[in-house]
């Protein structure tokens, strides 16, 4: 055979080599790190109009995919089963309400995602919060570090190893969750690039900032200290200038609602028990008094302190994949479960009156002022679903399957297109678990064309939405709400035109909301029909 022909005959077989066709070999399957937040607001973050100094969050922008319009289910453990299941939680329990999955409750039908990674050839690893039901190793993981008490960062009374329970830290050492999830998860990569380099991985990062109780290192607090004497009226309107500088999101600033809370204690209450500065609503910042505006705005920086940490730590992280040589062919992806919480509690260690702001003897939550400014320019909160409460940061990272990267997508992705993407780019498919009972296909649908390129049209299924009363459902760019307090009545917003769902349209399409509320209505009953 001569040269001429021996040249063209390998490169024939190259040509029609799995990789050259674009399915994963084992040695070019990408690895899979995702980061998840924990009432995250929408702005928060630098590369989202945020003033808090995210670099590492930034860098993912930057080098990857920013997307616009991601969303979430507007609740914590809600939308880690859509991450962890790529099903709504309505699909795999019938009783939403309680705050996490009740053991034994899920069908046979709906492993966790490392599950079916794990059959794929993946090792699959968590550090974090949980929030679902039964032990994380026997479910697909190969090591864990779980966090299953949120209400204290820095002496946790039930923190796990490998699903075997860790003693509290003491009360004058220097465990500070944030941190210790990061560590744990360093730990675990450094640990597969020892003992297994030729495996691809996934490492779910679920980080409990910044939920509260609002705890932070002082010496982050206090890079943040004068930064929110501005007040939340102030932040808000450079947040959205900003936002419509970089030409990610032009949508009008919303109106501060100022009659919304989720406070479960009086105003009395509130002064005797946290502090005479706190307040349960979101009145204009210059109607405050003195005493009000230095407590609230504290509040606020050890909100900015716990992200700030939370993007550190996430940067410890990135340092590993660079030293293990993962960093170019690790798909990074990062969110929030729901937007900023107006969530007023006392609960925990209760909070020590005269505690210091952000120390572990005190118990504080962001409130619905901060939470309105962090959650910009949406309207409400966590555990609704309108925008303030369901659209998250939504960012994808992958230098070596991105082809445009740093730009940004405009096109709807909810968490629940998290498994089938990743299954996707591991080389498998939804059918490839078999299991004793036929499950439905996932509601979610694969990223991956977005990856390699920006389709002017972009079809997807409806994104569903129910919480505590709460019901949205949006079709392209129609969305359909219903709040809790207003009954059988349904709002419809044109998200191209009115993003902040500040022009209720409903008289003008009758027949387009009730079909809408009809849809919803169907895919409810679909999953009532699957759990049966």
């Amino acid at each position: 055979m001569s040269n001429t022909h021996r040249m063209f005959a390998i490169l024939f077989v190259v040509l029609l080599s799995p990789s050259a066709l674009g399915e994963p070999t084992a040695s070019s399957r990408p690895n899979f790190l995702i980061l998840l937040a924990d009432d995250m607001g929408f702005s928060d973050a630098g590369c989202y109009g945020g003033e808090i100094h995210t670099p590492n969050l930034d860098t993912l922008a930057g080098g990857g995919l920013q997307f616009s319009q991601g969303y979430n289910t507007g609740r914590c453990w809600p939308s880690r089963a859509a991450i962890l299941t790529g099903y709504y939680a309505q699909q795999v329990q019938r009783d939403t309400i309680p705050g996490r999955l009740r053991l034994g409750s899920r069908p046979s039908w709906a492993p966790l995602l490392p599950q079916r990674l794990a059959r794929l050839g993946y090792r699959n690893y968590h550090s974090g919060k949980w929030h679902l039901d039964g032990p994380a190793i026997p479910q697909g993981f190969h090591r864990s570090y779980m966090i299953v008490d949120q209400d204290r960062f820095f002496w946790p009374e039930n923190h796990q190893l490998d699903d075997q329970r860790l003693p509290t830290p003491p009360r004058d050492g220097d465990f500070y969750a944030t941190t210790e999830i990061a560590t744990r998860a360093v730990e675990f990569l450094r640990q597969h690039a020892a003992e297994h380099p030729d495996t691809p991985f996934c490492h779910y990062v679920a980080f409990t900032s910044p939920h509260f109780p609002l705890h932070a290192l002082q010496d982050d607090i206090d890079r943040y200290r004068e930064r929110y004497l501005v007040g939340w009226d102030a932040i808000r309107k450079q947040r959205h200038a900003r936002l419509a500088e970089s030409g990610l999101l032009s949508a009008e600033l919303s109106k501060r609602m100022d009659d919304v809370t989720l406070s479960r204690l009086s105003e009395a209450e509130l002064t005797a028990q946290i502090d005479p500065g706190e307040v349960r609503l979101a009145p204009a910042w210059d109607t405050l008094t003195e005493r009000q505006r230095q407590f609230q705005a504290t509040k606020m920086a050890i909100h900015a302190a716990m992200i700030d940490r939370m993007d550190q730590e996430i940067g410890r992280i990135f340092a590993q994949l660079e030293a293990m040589r993962a960093w170019d062919n690790t798909v990074i992806f990062f969110a929030s479960d729901n937007g900023a919480s107006a969530e007023i509690l006392d609960r925990g260690d209760r909070n020590e009156l005269g505690a210091t702001p952000g120390s572990g003897e005190s118990y504080l939550c962001l409130g619905p002022g901060w939470s309105t400014a962090a959650n910009t320019p949406f309207r409400y909160h966590k555990s609704w679903v309108f925008e303030g409460g369901v659209a998250t940061p939504f960012l994808l990272h992958w230098p070596e399957g991105i082809a445009t990267p740093g730009t940004v997508r405009r096109q709807p992705a909810h968490l629940i297109d998290l498994a089938p993407t990743l299954l996707e780019l591991a080389g498998g498919s939804w059918a490839d678990f078999p299991t004793a009972a036929q499950g439905p296909p996932t509601p979610g649908v694969s990223l991956v064309p977005l990856l390699r390129e920006n389709p002017t049209t972009w079809q997807r299924p409806p994104i569903y939405w129910r919480h505590s009363n709460t019901l949205a459902l949006r079709i392209g760019n129609w969305k359909a709400a219903r709040n809790r307090d207003d009954g059988a009545v349904w709002k419809l917003f044109d998200m191209q035109s009115d993003r902040t769902e500040m022009r209720d349209v409903a008289a003008d399409h009758p027949k387009r909301v009730k079909q809408m509320v009809a849809e919803h209505a169907k895919i409810e009953q679909t999953f009532l029909d699957d759990l049966r």
